[in-house]
């Protein structure tokens, strides 16, 4: 007993370090594409790529309708490629809109080195974008999980016409100390994406989806977010018994969903 005891702090510095030398690892999980990959979808797209100022490629995915009401620009979650978030991110064309989605230094056919202040400047650069396309008003912010600091980023630096948010959280700071308890991370977190201070300058509408079965991002830093948020113009859509990824596959998600972004129009026959 008294060496399990005396090893404590031995075993508490060594997760330390691990969490210190791996948490890029343990945030980011993405899927790498060859650059000669070849992407398909149902919907009509367009594979775009773009140079950052640091030299880094950017792909990004623009799925396109006839006569589109605006266009939505989509933060992807923290694991897969546009391979996998080209095919949840094309379903929202069924309401009408463009949707442009990116994938991440890194994830894809991305590259660059990757800082919190290189991913949300390729953030703000996507959103400029959509601005040469679409007048602020016709633009919807999306994010997902990780991407949803990303969409808070560019909605409160800008007018969008709206912000969405599934899944979202406070601060990576806040999920890291649900998680490990214990330790110390707010001392050595390179990423802390603090979407809080985001949240508080934000001037256009706000939904945000979260579930109350959620393990990955506790239900509570969503509805802290909410709380934060400025403004009155603001909706938090609870969903009971919803986990991380499968709010899409409750009613109360699919009829909020219509109520904000409009009647389906593929529903409508049109």
């Amino acid at each position: 007993m008294k060496k399990i005891i005396y090893g404590l702090p031995g075993i508490y510095i060594i997760v330390m370090m691990g969490l210190v030398m791996f948490q890029q690892k343990l945030i980011f999980r993405p899927e790498k594409l060859d650059a000669a990959y070849r992407f398909s979808f149902d919907q009509p797209f367009k594979e775009l790529n773009f140079k950052s100022s640091d030299g880094a490629l950017l792909n990004a995915l623009y799925f396109t309708v006839p006569d589109p009401k605006g266009a939505i620009l989509y933060f992807h979650g923290n694991k897969g490629s546009l391979r996998r978030w080209g095919v949840i991110a094309s379903a929202f064309t069924k309401y009408g809109y463009n949707v442009l989605v990116m994938d991440y230094r890194g994830y894809g056919k991305s590259t660059g080195d990757m800082s919190e202040l290189s991913l949300q400047n390729d953030a703000r650069f996507f959103y400029k974008e959509l601005q040469q396309q679409f007048p602020e008003d016709q633009i919807i912010v999306y994010g997902r999980s990780l991407g949803t600091h990303f969409a808070a980023l560019v909605a409160s630096e800008n007018k969008p016409q709206r912000l969405i948010l599934e899944s979202p959280f406070t601060s990576i700071m806040d999920v890291a100390q649900a998680r490990f308890p214990i330790l110390p991370v707010k001392y050595f977190l390179k990423f802390p994406f603090n979407s809080s201070q985001c949240i508080e300058k934000l001037s256009c509408p706000l939904t945000i989806f979260h579930g109350t079965a959620d393990k990955v991002v506790p239900y509570r830093l969503g509805r802290q977010l909410f709380e934060q948020a400025a403004g009155t113009n603001k909706a938090l859509i609870t969903i009971n018994a919803g986990a991380h990824n499968n709010l899409a596959e409750f009613k109360e998600y699919g009829v909020e969903m219509e109520r904000v972004l409009g009647r389906v129009v593929l529903e409508q026959g049109e």
